[in-house]
This record gives C-alpha cells, structure tokens and sequence, in this order.
C-alpha cells in the first residue's frame, strides 16, 4: 500500500497515576494491515481540531459509558465511569460520521457509536439475558462464545463467514439500536453482537474484541484490513465498494 493511513485510536481513561493506557494489540493490528496507528487521548481540547488530520478512527474498549448519557440505570454493576472520555468520545464519534471518515468500533466503542445516535444500553447482561451464554469469564478474564451473522450484511461479506466464536469480555451490550442502525450478529442468548447502518456504510461496529485473535485469526484482520483500505481513500467523498465476497452471499 504506498499511501498508510492515519488511524486514530482511542486511548482508555487518565489512571490512578494520571496515565493514558491502551492495549498494544489495538495498534498492532492496525500496523499489520498497512496503516499507521496514532493514540487519542481524551483532553480538554475539542476533538474538531484533531479530526480534520485522520483517515479513519478505532473506537477501542474499556470500562461502562456513564448511563446517564443514554437514559439508564445506575446499577451497582457499571464500574469505570469516565466523564472526560465519555464526553470527548461521544464528540468524536459523532465528528466521525458528519465527516463519512471510516472506523471500526470494539466493544466499549460499539456502546459509544450508538449512545452518540440516539441508541441505548443493557446496563448488565446477566440481568437481562441470565448466563446461558458467558460474555465474560470470572474476575473479568475473557471467554469465547459462538456469534451467527446476517449472511447478507456487510460484516459478513468482510469477514468471509457468518457463525464463529469470538473472543468476549463485557458485561454490557447494545439495548435499542440508535435510529438508522439495524442488527446484524447475535449470540445464542439474543445478546446484540454487532450493528450496522446504510447511511454509514464506512463503520465496522462490533462488540467482540477481533484484536485479540486477529494475529492468529484473519477473518478477524480482514476487519482492520477494510478499515485501512477504506481510510486509505477517505474523507467527504468517501464511497463504499463492497468487498468482492458480497458478491457471493
């Protein structure tokens, strides 16, 4: 690829010792697919200043979006409320969309793409949905679960597949679609895997982490292999070409 695109992405919250963190795979695999990662800290300048230089955006994971900002439940199981990233996410997010810039969304960023338009949250899986299906295992470690997809939405023409396990870890997941969104992967239990828009055919939005099996998996890169070969010719003028196994399904 002779032009790497810029691909912002998001940092989790100041810490304890008021340090921005983030998981090295989040940039890995964005480097594998050709691109060049830059880490988003939130700050106290407005996101508009930084949007304008970035080809694409990955809104990574992390703790629970505050519920206040969706019409939610304050339960004693949303832990890691951050205002200062939820604020400056949400900004950027919907920044993202005004521009058509291209972006994957994981997890956490899945929540926060849909909080921005409108959408709403479970507050707490187990809650809702019981634990037929483990979404994330004792003292917060990963599990695998399997996930059917739509075989007809973008996602799966991307990934080449429509049933596999992913690698889980939340406790949280999308309640009502945000306006415009429509589902397109789910668990065995109904949980919402997955979500995606026509207007915004630019945005990869799952709820799984592809980053942790991507280096081993390429279903899984082909996610962020797509988002760099859509950053690579973004901006205003974006148009969406359909990856060539669409034409398949």
């Amino acid at each position: 690829m002779t032009n790497r695109p810029l691909i912002g992405v998001t940092s989790y919250h100041r810490n304890e010792e008021d340090r921005f963190t983030l998981p090295a795979n989040y940039l890995e695999v964005i480097e594998g697919a050709g691109g060049i990662p830059v880490v988003i800290c939130p700050s106290l300048d407005q996101p508009v200043h930084l949007i304008e230089k970035l080809d694409g955006v990955m809104l990574t994971g992390g703790a629970d979006i505050d519920p206040d900002e969706y019409g939610g439940v304050q339960k004693d199981s949303v832990y890691g409320i951050n205002r200062e990233r939820d604020r400056y996410e949400l900004e950027l997010t919907r920044l993202v969309l005004q521009r058509r810039l291209p972006a994957i969304a994981i997890c956490r960023g899945l929540q926060v793409l849909n909080v921005a338009l409108g959408g709403t949250l479970v507050e707490h899986i187990p809650d809702e949905y019981g634990e037929t299906v483990i979404h994330r295992g004792a003292d917060l470690n990963k599990v695998e679960h399997p996930v059917s997809i739509q075989p007809q939405s973008r996602l799966a023409a991307i990934l080449g597949l429509t049933e596999f396990d992913c690698p889980s870890y939340h406790h949280q997941s999308v309640r009502d679609p945000a306006p415009g969104f429509k589902v397109v992967a789910q668990s065995a239990d109904g949980v919402i895997e997955a979500i995606e828009s026509d207007e915004y055919p630019q945005v990869i939005a799952v709820q799984w982490h592809p980053e942790y099996t991507a280096r081993i998996d390429m279903s899984q890169q082909r996610l962020f292999d797509t988002l760099v070969e859509w950053s690579s010719q973004s901006g205003p003028a974006f148009e969406y070409k359909a990856p060539e196994a669409l034409a398949s399904y």
